[in-house]
């Protein structure tokens, strides 16, 4: 019972990240694609914004994934990051780098800097997902078993690649919504209607991929198209399905709050449809929840510690969040700097 109740946590834990670590993988994809200094400069000054108060916490998530990981399931840790070292270093080294470039290209004062930083950011908010996705789509697959020696084919196989592909859309269509409710909030109309029209279209590819998925499934992943289409893979992928609706419908008017609710619901009705097509495996047909548990004494203080981490974490997460959306974050501009003007404007020194 406390090893189903981890591997819910866990499900939850991913599900959390793929939703906030995705919106910001997707800013640095329309970053990418912004277009050259000019006609990307006003993009790139609303994801500069947009990202910079939050960024950094998103990742909280991943390292609940990894922690929930290796001290409940320490034989999935191992088999996984055994069979699947090398998308999983890569999708690393490419989140070092993002982070790297991120936060270099806007206190750099040189325009050479700037653009470097800027690529090195924007390439790796690619490449991270992508490879992320891969090493999903390997343990879907069921090439990823117990004893698995690393190998391409655990994760550049049919399920990886579409995968892969699956995510990297997933993040695009997550960015560029929450981006067009931020450019809403930062009063740039035309930034409205740049991001809206990437939203549109990269929900568009991401519903092609879900189809393309299936047919994928169906014959390299039989027992996770089997999930998909009965029981509560079924039920989340219909929830998804309609989220989806919703979300466009909700694009092709006034953009609003709830859109950024219904882009949720579709990516984490999506992971939860995965995770409930496994059941009751972790690594399909070979590794169940039961035979990966670890001890029982380990799985009940594990689930204490969660829970304590969670009274703290996610209260503290949620207040961020509502301080960013509702302007509360808004770092000084230069000329506040050098004239000494106080957060409240009155000319005050901060600290005097």
């Amino acid at each position: 019972m406390t090893a189903d109740l981890i591997g819910v946590v866990l499900l939850l834990a991913v599900t959390a990240y793929t939703c906030a670590g995705g919106t910001d993988y997707g800013a640095g994809f329309w970053d990418l694609t912004a277009g050259g200094t000019e006609r990307g400069r006003r993009p790139r000054w609303l994801i500069d914004h947009a990202m910079a108060p939050v960024w950094e916490v998103n990742n909280v998530w991943l390292i609940f994934v990894l922690v929930i990981m290796w001290t409940g399931f320490p034989v999935l840790f191992q088999t996984v990051f055994s069979a699947l070292w090398l998308p999983l270093a890569l999708a690393v080294v490419g989140m070092v780098l993002r982070g790297a470039g991120f936060a270099f290209r806007k206190p750099s004062r040189r325009l050479a800097g700037r653009r470097l930083y800027g690529a090195v950011f924007a390439i790796a908010s690619v490449v991270t997902p992508f490879f992320l996705g891969a090493a999903v789509g390997g343990v879907a697959s069921g090439r990823v078993t117990p004893g698995t020696d690393a190998s391409a084919d655990a994760w550049a196989n049919p399920t990886s690649l579409v995968f892969g592909l699956v995510a990297l859309a997933t993040t695009a269509f997550l960015g560029a919504v929450f981006l067009t409710g931020d450019a809403r909030r930062f009063d740039a109309p035309d930034l409205v209607g740049h991001f809206r029209r990437r939203a549109l279209g990269s929900l568009a590819v991401l519903t092609v991929l879900a189809v393309v998925t299936g047919f994928v499934t169906h014959e390299d992943s039989p027992y996770v198209w089997h999930g998909l289409t009965h029981g509560l893979g079924l039920f989340f992928a219909v929830v998804a399905g309609a989220a989806a609706v919703a979300t466009a419908w909700l694009l092709l008017r006034r953009p609003g709050a709830w859109m950024r609710v219904t882009a949720v619901a579709v990516v984490g009705s999506a992971v939860l449809a995965w995770g409930m097509a496994q059941r009751p495996y972790l690594l399909p047909t070979s590794l169940t929840v039961a035979d990966a548990a670890g001890a029982p004494a380990t799985l009940t203080w594990l689930a204490i510690v969660t829970l304590v981490a969670l009274v703290f974490v996610v209260p503290a997460v949620v207040l961020l969040y509502w301080l960013d959306t509702h302007g509360e974050l808004e770092e000084l501009t230069d000329s506040e700097l050098r004239g000494g003007e106080g957060p409240a404007g009155d000319g005050t020194a901060p600290g005097s």
